[in-house]
């Protein structure tokens, strides 16, 4: 979506709330929680077609999670916004041949899985059924994925997992709502809708949901990894974790991007892992 796009909404929607304030903040809260992408191509589809599918469910919401079977540690594959389980496709067969038990779900509103409206808070109790089936040893989430798995493992006790690796994720959600709202131009009476919203839903302020502040309660040991130049999520944001989240590790690297997806990392996280 252009920039003008974009611009044309938010003045669109501050327009909107002079006369109908919380109806443009509803929406504004739909438009942030809508995926535009994430459902898969044929192409995509191919890269999980090795899988077995196993379908579970949360509030009659399908929860599609893909099966790679192996007698090792069982990994938890968390992908990230607009995305699925097509993007581990870079170091999936790095996995396999660990003979690691691989399995990933989709997303709320992502890939097959069900819903229409995405959240994080959504997306962590996903985590947590899909935990509870196969009890995985370690969890790999990026980005938003990322922030899930925290949210899960600090809500639900997941006391399978034993090691966490953090690809790019955000330290807090506050600063996610706060980019959505720059970057849509949004006046003050959306911005503040949106928050009034949030507590209204969840009985939590936006600052509440923080990986930063639930990774110090954290005992499963943490693999951060986060790309100086990321456009995406701020750099800052896994400083913020790394210095929270006591018994991790962390790994910044130059020129990899928001998504991470570099060979040159892949025996680093293997090692963590058999580590």
């Amino acid at each position: 979506m252009s920039n003008f796009i974009i611009k044309s909404i938010g003045n669109l929607l501050n327009l909107t709330s002079l006369f109908a304030p919380n109806y443009a903040s509803k929406k504004a809260l739909t438009l942030f929680a809508s995926p535009r992408k994430g459902k898969y191509t044929d192409q995509q589809l191919k890269i999980t077609d090795s899988a077995v599918h196993v379908e579970l469910s949360h509030n009659n919401l399908s929860i599609v999670t893909y099966h790679w079977q192996g007698k090792g540690k069982t990994i938890l594959l968390a992908h990230g916004w607009e995305s699925n389980t097509s993007r581990w496709n870079y170091i999936l067969e790095d996995l396999k041949s660990q003979n690691y038990n691989i399995v990933a779900l989709d997303a709320p509103a992502h890939g097959r899985s069900g819903g229409k409206q995405f959240n994080a808070v959504l997306y962590a109790e996903f985590i947590n059924i899909v935990a509870k089936k196969f009890q995985p040893e370690v969890i790999i989430g990026h980005s938003v994925g990322g922030m899930a798995s925290v949210f899960s493992i600090y809500n639900f006790k997941l006391n399978s997992v034993k090691k966490m690796i953090l690809l790019g994720a955000p330290a807090h959600f506050y600063g996610v709502f706060s980019r959505y709202k720059s970057m849509m131009g949004y006046n003050q009476s959306i911005a503040d809708g949106l928050d009034a919203i949030v507590l209204k839903h969840f009985n939590k302020p936006v600052s509440y949901f923080s990986v930063a502040n639930f990774s110090k309660a954290i005992e499963a040991k943490g693999l951060i990894i986060h790309d100086k130049k990321d456009k995406i999520i701020p750099y800052e944001d896994a400083q913020l974790i790394a210095n929270s989240y006591k018994n991790s590790e962390f790994i910044s690297t130059t020129g990899f991007g928001h998504s991470l997806k570099d060979a040159s990392l892949t025996p680093k996280i293997i090692a963590f892992i058999n580590g």
